[in-house]
């Protein structure tokens, strides 16, 4: 069981841009340098949010583990022979060790504002293992495990009733908060658009010191 004072280590796992986000095409876009700035600022939040002691990113994106270093509190873990996002998180899981509370949280949250991080992992303070639905409320963005409960995750297509069905209780998240947009499509992106996009991936979008979506 967490306790209150708990700080958290949050695993977000990443794959190498160059074959991440492949459904995500958006005309005059360089698909990998906008994958990896909406890792780089998904990863940002997380590490800005005030109950996260540190960010295990697991990816064997070494550009992204370059253009990070300006973002602290930052531990990169190889994704190795890991086949697989469950088996990314589990190395990110097995670095953090189980002395503190751990979340796994999706590497393309480009919207993502460090209080609704906080919001969530403080609901999640008292609970075993929490879950949080992505926008579309069948998908997972976030997996929450307390300090030494074994980490267990099902990400993938339908991955909400999965988590469900291991135990994780539901956290009630506005449908309106950036913790739940993930973005795969151009779609997405818009929606992720109007709360607001982080700065790294508003400048891949629309050039550099061109910021309408930035945040207030």
């Amino acid at each position: 069981m967490t306790t209150p004072e708990a700080r958290w280590a949050v695993v977000i796992p990443v794959k190498p841009a160059e074959v991440g986000k492949s459904r995500l095409d958006i005309s005059g876009v360089d698909r990998v340098t906008l994958a990896r700035a909406i890792a780089l600022d998904t990863v940002a939040a997380a590490a800005a949010c005030a109950s996260v002691a540190q960010v295990f990113v697991v990816t064997d994106d070494g550009a992204l583990v370059t253009l990070a270093f300006d973002i602290p509190a930052l531990r990169f873990v190889p994704e190795g022979d890991a086949m697989g996002l469950d088996e990314a998180v589990a190395a990110g899981a097995a670095a953090a060790g189980d002395a503190m509370p751990r979340a796994a949280l999706l590497g393309d949250l480009p919207a993502l504002r460090p209080e609704d991080l906080e919001a969530a992992l403080t609901a999640a303070t008292d609970l075993d293992r929490a879950v949080v639905a992505d926008a579309e409320g069948t998908g997972t963005t976030l997996v929450t495990a307390g300090s030494g409960i074994p980490f267990e995750s099902s990400f993938g297509e339908g991955s909400f009733a999965r988590h469900v069905d291991l135990g994780c209780v539901p956290l009630a998240v506005a449908d309106d908060s950036t913790l739940r947009r993930d973005v795969d499509t151009a779609g997405h992106l818009t929606e992720a658009a109007l709360l607001g996009l982080g700065p790294r991936t508003a400048a891949a979008v629309l050039g550099k010191g061109r910021h309408p979506f930035r945040r207030a």
